[in-house]
């Protein structure tokens, strides 16, 4: 009787398909975290390229250009020139609504106290300067609009809604470009957070 031997089975080398497959995985992980060494360049942000509180910003050409309500180019770097201590910038969706008209007059009726440190007040939305001028005006707001038609510098600090739009909230920053305070929230919520930061600065704290 004849007796069968069983053949060996060869183990196949990997096809060069996959080979080619993981050395593009390496590759754009190495583009990946080029990026992420890109987005942390500018200054010294997060690793979103955000500003976060603690955070100090390169300020030349950040956040663009953009218009007081009442005429004029401005630039972050200018606003915070012109300031005592830093700048308060109060992001809102769109002048005269609702939410956005308590927001802007919780800051209006709070603006002493606001300012007693030096801080600079600010609202910044992406309204024209005829809808922010009327805004001003009805509401007798004794501070700046800011128009970011373009969204510039609501996106650089952060508050910019994807797809499209802003959200409420609040950017504090001194005069050598250190966050004090960034939170987004309602009307109440950023104004009692400016509060709460101008409160510590009379209170002896370091900004």
């Amino acid at each position: 009787m004849v007796e069968l031997r069983k053949r060996k089975i060869r183990t196949q080398s990997p096809a060069p398909e996959k080979r080619k497959k993981t050395a593009s995985t390496a590759v754009n992980r190495s583009r990946q975290t080029a990026k992420t060494n890109d987005d942390t360049s500018h200054g010294n942000l997060s690793s979103k390229g955000l500003p976060q509180v603690g955070d100090t910003i390169s300020l030349d050409g950040f956040g663009g250009e953009l218009e007081k309500n009442d005429g004029g180019k401005v630039t972050l770097r200018s606003l915070l020139d012109e300031s005592k201590s830093g700048v308060v910038l109060f992001t809102y969706p769109r002048a005269s609504t609702p939410g956005c008209t308590k927001q802007a007059c919780l800051f209006r009726d709070n603006h002493d106290h606001l300012t007693s440190t030096g801080f600079s007040i600010y609202g910044l939305s992406t309204d024209s300067p005829k809808a922010n001028t009327t805004f001003q005006t009805k509401q007798s707001l004794p501070y700046p609009l800011l128009c970011d038609v373009h969204a510039t510098l609501i996106a650089a600090i952060g508050m910019k809604k994807l797809p499209k739009g802003t959200t409420r909230g609040v950017f504090a920053i001194d005069k050598n470009g250190k966050v004090l305070l960034s939170k987004a929230g309602g009307p109440d919520a950023t104004v009692e957070a400016v509060q709460k930061l101008v409160d510590g600065v009379l209170n002896g704290n370091d900004l």
